[in-house]
């Protein structure tokens, strides 16, 4: 199996285009205000222009209003819209555009309904439960809690560092990884040597 990696927070264009040399396969960018990765409008057009067509430009929102999630695409022009807060299944799907519905690992989460009520997604991506965040929390959950059978693309979150992402997907077998906070010097600052030893440990673990 390959496993494709997702850098997300990305704050700064140095970061985005060292990323991309390390050879990430996805780069998100973070338009939630109360994130300490929170870029804006002009940062994110910004940093959309440094990453190469060959590589996904995420943009992640958290209940954001039907306009707002509109003038991002328009303006920003990502290839995907992560959603990341409590959206629905019908607000995700009515812009007609490629999306990433984030789950966050509740204990009552029902896995096979909520694949199903995102059927169309790009990928479901799984992040660990907090009450009071949205993600970025640098928790883990129990992986054996995601299905080895399924019919969607997988992407695991929660987290994740160069430590312990060579265990994650050998225990997951994801689509891709997403990491946010395990590759940072400081929340929104990523460090080099931690992207390409995460990279490096995710991709040789899934190519044996």
């Amino acid at each position: 199996m390959s496993v494709q990696v997702k850098i997300c927070g990305i704050t700064r264009v140095e970061d985005a285009l060292m990323a991309q040399r390390a050879g990430a396969e996805a780069l998100g960018l973070v338009m939630y205000s109360k994130s300490s990765r929170y870029v804006n409008m002009q940062q994110a057009i910004a940093l959309r222009e440094v990453i190469a067509s060959d590589t996904l430009c995420v943009v992640l929102l958290v209940n954001a209003d039907k306009e707002f999630v509109k003038q991002v695409i328009t303006e920003v022009k990502p290839d995907l819209i992560q959603f990341h807060g409590d959206e629905s299944a019908d607000f995700c799907q009515q812009f007609d555009f490629p999306f990433i519905r984030a789950l966050r690992m509740r204990d009552d989460l029902d896995i096979s309904a909520e694949a199903r009520a995102y059927y169309n997604a790009y990928g479901l991506l799984f992040d660990a439960w907090n009450p009071d965040q949205y993600g970025g929390t640098g928790e883990q959950f129990d992986w054996q809690r995601l299905p080895t059978e399924r019919d969607f693309h997988l992407i695991l979150a929660g987290g994740l560092n160069p430590l312990n992402v060579a265990e994650a997907v050998a225990a997951a077998r994801p689509d891709m990884v997403d990491v946010s906070g395990g590759v940072e010097s400081s929340p929104g600052i990523k460090d080099e040597h931690k992207v390409r030893a995460f990279i490096n440990s995710a991709k040789a673990v899934a190519e044996q």
